[in-house]
């Protein structure tokens, strides 16, 4: 009979710990909270300092039942659930329900499951952190208060079934606010001219842009300083001009240009280079990292944890970390790929907290390539992605020969300017193991080469290529770009940033076509709507600042009633004005809708 029973999330992660903890301990999962607000009440009462009722969910009590089963037969309890607010709150509430005290319950965190890891956890227990419960309760009582309140009235208002959420309608809003600026952009037309030249006697052709008409300095596009060739006929005079001038280089710039690694990942970094470069969702990111987190079989050494705790703003990693990291680049890579000191980086998401390390492999002698057999193909590539991410951080940086070359035209007494630049890779660095992904734009590390040129050297035109352009709208919103904008915004946190993407779509506020987020009509009906009657709920600003506002709690430096309270009196207040100014939208039907008859719908 095993002395104590051990409490974690899940039964993988059980699964693990078990192998590291011996036969005395028996390792248990609560298969997630056990305890919620109850479905069909308010269950906050507002009046008495937001008092919560808990209640187990029917799918919960089975596993409930199991844990009160074990634990009479324990003599201890110990609480092993994740180290962030959730898993606070789920040592909490386990506590609760077994008739342990909160306060006096064992409590163990880690950020890594490796039998070091777990054996140093469970060697300094802790109590629960009771600051981090009610941060995770306040959080919850939030979102039940805005969500309960504020969606019975877009029911009733708007549409049945339709639902507010104190972040997912934030989310909704910039997705909005992007599709009306895209619909409100005017296209401005706008012209380049490049000119292929080749030094004299020598066939390497390059491309120079034109930068400097007589008038004087061409702006790049119509939002930068400058003047603008904004049409076909004025463009043309200027080619036809060149076509007949002749061409010296007047200056020469050679520089070297060194580029530095991206920190190892967070939770956000993590999701936005995996949708990326993978193309995975942020939830099926998230439930592959669990995985890799909790434990996976590898031959001859039993179920490991291959990565650290993947819900983190950090881009820390531990000093051993990174003394195993250096040691493994110097061993395994040529010398110069190595660091003389371990490089650091500072996180700089807006309310970020560093309590955890990034996400990391667990060892990077676990090699993608030693440990492929065991995982299946995408767990396969997130860990190569991890590990790559991992140890390019800490390889010495990529050198570039970057070149500027002037150009003088001359033609009819009048003169011209261009430029050409190129750029060849001297040394790999970190770029030998990984480099980092893109949304829009050209790769800044493209190699463009130039022949070996000279001031005062004469140069031959091979050919004018004038090019019309028209200025672009701002782009809509990817996975990636949706999450990295949340982060910025101090909008959710690493916890709930795949959540949140997940609830907009499956509440049916926005669709993901051609991996970019459009909102459907309703999202701007409700969009509008609360904007109008509940401004602070779709407030980004004011968003941010109650994750502030929990963040304090968590510090100990707000109290949870003086949180909710200095919330809900003002939006007591917007609702009893809602209520009677709210009033209803009726669908306009009269025309059919293109996307009705595609689907074979009808008004």
């Amino acid at each position: 009979m095993a002395k104590t029973l051990v409490v974690v999330e899940s039964p993988a992660k059980a699964k693990t710990i078990e192998k590291y903890l011996g036969p005395d301990f028996a390792v248990r999962a609560s298969f997630g909270h056990i305890r919620d607000l109850p479905k069909s009440d308010l269950g906050v009462d507002v009046d008495e300092g937001f008092t919560v009722t808990y209640e187990v969910p029917d799918d919960s009590k089975k596993h409930v039942a199991e844990l009160k089963k074990a634990h009479k037969v324990s003599e201890e309890l110990v609480l092993a659930t994740d180290y962030d607010r959730e898993g606070e709150a789920i040592a909490f509430h386990v506590a609760t329900l077994l008739g342990v005290d909160p306060e006096r319950a064992k409590r163990v965190t880690f950020t890594e499951i490796t039998r070091d890891a777990i054996l140093e956890a469970f060697a300094h227990p802790r109590e629960i952190d009771l600051r981090l419960f009610d941060a995770q309760e306040a959080r919850r009582v939030l979102d039940r208060l805005v969500g309960y309140k504020i969606s019975p009235i877009l029911w009733r208002r708007v549409r049945p079934g339709l639902s507010a959420g104190r972040v997912q309608s934030v989310a909704v809003r910039l997705i909005v606010e992007r599709e009306r600026e895209i619909r409100a952009f005017v296209p401005v037309e706008y012209w380049s001219v490049d000119v292929r030249l080749a030094p004299d006697g020598d066939e390497h052709a390059f491309l120079a842009r034109l930068t400097q008409i007589p008038e004087g300095r061409l702006a790049a596009s119509p939002d930068k300083k400058g003047i603008v060739l904004a049409t076909e006929a004025e463009t043309g005079t200027h080619a036809e001009r060149l076509r007949r001038a002749s061409y010296r280089v007047t200056k020469v710039e050679r520089k070297e240009r060194k580029r530095s690694p991206a920190p190892p990942f967070t939770t956000s970094t993590l999701q936005q280079e995996a949708a990326r470069k993978l193309g995975f969702g942020a939830r099926k990111t998230m439930s592959i990292a669990q995985r890799l987190y909790e434990g996976v079989d590898l031959p001859g050494e039993g179920t490991v944890g291959l990565i650290t705790y993947m819900r983190t703003d950090s881009v820390n990693l531990a000093e051993s970390a990174l003394r195993e990291i250096a040691g493994f680049i110097r061993t395994e890579y040529p010398s110069g790929y190595s660091l003389a000191e371990p490089r650091r980086y500072r996180t700089r998401a807006r309310n970020a907290q560093e309590a955890h390390e990034a996400i990391r492999p667990t060892s990077v002698l676990r090699h993608p390539g030693r440990v492929g057999g065991a995982l299946d193909r995408d767990q396969l590539r997130l860990y190569t992605l991890i590990w790559q991410r991992t140890v390019a951080s800490q390889m010495a940086e990529a050198r570039f020969n970057q070149v500027g070359v002037d150009i003088e035209a001359s033609v009819d007494g009048l003169t011209y300017g261009l430029r050409a630049t190129g750029q060849t890779l001297l040394f790999d660095g970190f770029i030998r193991v990984y480099r980092e992904g893109r949304d829009e734009g050209p790769d800044e590390d493209a190699e463009a080469r130039l022949p070996e040129l000279e001031a005062e050297q004469l140069l031959r035109m091979l050919d004018v290529l004038p090019e019309q352009h028209f200025t672009q709208p701002p782009p809509r919103y990817t996975e990636a770009s949706l999450v990295k904008t949340l982060e910025e915004r101090g909008i959710g946190r690493p916890s709930t940033y795949a959540s949140i993407i997940s609830t907009i779509q499956d509440r049916g506020y926005v669709r993901l076509q051609d991996k970019r987020f459009f909102p459907e009509d309703v999202a701007e009906v409700v969009t509008d709507k609360l904007v109008e009657h509940f401004p602070d709920i779709v407030n980004v600003n004011f968003t941010a600042e109650m994750e502030e506002d929990l963040d304090e709690i968590a510090e100990g430096e707000m109290g949870r009633v003086q949180v909710l309270r200095e919330f809900y009196d003002p939006f007591h207040e917007a609702l009893e004005r809602a209520e009677e100014k709210f009033e209803r939208y009726v669908e306009e039907l009269d025309e059919e809708c293109p996307r009705c008859i595609e689907e074979g719908r009808t008004p």
